[in-house]
């Protein structure tokens, strides 16, 4: 299943992005809200014990999340040792083994909860984007994600939404600058908020947020380097695209507002360059995932 020259089920080793930088520190926050100042339960067991632990999937996932997994059992107990049955980013069926953990028993069953969450809610994130993608495949389109992700999870939600073949718009307030609506009101018109914003933050990426033609029009004037079509329609999201390849110098669209699954092809034969889906991080199912523990023979 996983060495198959179908795009949409070979692993996407080619695409798979750079572990985040904060992803230790993720892992730790986690382990102290869970652990605290010891795992009571986790007492029980003696601490001689050894154990191996094997991680299933009870339905089909794109597999993502295997280095938070690593580091929640690298930092209880480097001895802990994780044998991955599957790559990174690919795609797996319900009850397919995705892994072994093996070693103390204690550092095992405390950190099965937490290395559970992360590999769950990863791939979870990286099976609804990877959705998206599929559905757009072949239009030239492309999947945006948004700043719409879990507080404190940022980064790894947009490796998720990278793993899966999507791709990330800014990370935050500080690396672009996104006008919309309020923006606008504040500083007085379109036009305005673009001057200010070269002027404030040069060399920075200027993208504009309009809720109709004549908007695209006054963005498209003032030079921004990136629209936003925010709730159009699909009759005037081809007007736009044509409105916009009729200048010398067309900027890129991005659609966004009221897309699914089930309008998101439509949308994007349209001609937009981009489709940004807030659900895929926020209205986020997490995969059903479970570990299998086994306490080994003494030696």
């Amino acid at each position: 299943m996983h060495g198959g020259a179908d795009a949409r089920t070979a692993p996407l080793k080619e695409r798979t992005p750079a572990l985040p930088e904060d992803l230790g520190e993720q892992v730790r926050r986690a382990l102290a809200e869970d652990v605290g100042s010891g795992d009571l339960t986790a007492a029980l067991v003696p601490a001689a014990a050894s154990a191996v632990g094997q991680v299933v999937t009870r339905e089909s996932a794109l597999l993502c999340g295997q280095g938070w997994f690593d580091e929640v059992f690298r930092q209880l107990d480097s001895s802990i040792s994780v044998e991955w049955s599957q790559p990174e980013g690919a795609s797996v069926n319900s009850g397919d083994l995705l892994c072994r953990v093996c070693g103390p028993a204690r550092g095992i069953l405390t950190g099965e909860r937490t290395a559970l969450n992360f590999l769950q809610t990863l791939s979870g994130t990286a099976t609804a984007a990877r959705a998206f993608v599929d559905a757009v495949a072949g239009t030239g389109c492309r999947i945006l994600d948004t700043r719409k992700t879990l507080p404190g999870l940022r980064t790894a939600q947009k490796y998720a939404v990278a793993c899966a073949g999507a791709t990330n718009h800014r990370k935050g307030l500080y690396d672009a600058i996104l006008i919309k609506e309020n923006h606008i009101i504040a500083a007085g018109s379109i036009t305005a908020a673009v001057e200010v914003a070269r002027r404030s933050s040069p060399g920075v990426k200027v993208e504009v947020e309009v809720e109709s033609l004549a908007e695209l029009e006054e963005a498209l004037a003032a030079r921004a380097d990136m629209v936003l079509l925010d709730e159009f329609t699909t009759v005037d999201l081809v007007k736009a695209v044509e409105i916009n390849r009729a200048q010398g110098r067309p900027l890129l669209l991005e659609a966004s507002g009221g897309i699914g699954l089930e309008n998101v092809r439509d949308i994007a034969l349209t001609g937009v360059d981009f489709i940004s889906i807030g659900g895929i991080t926020k209205h986020l199912r997490a995969i059903d995932l479970s570990m299998r523990f086994a306490l080994l023979p003494k030696q």
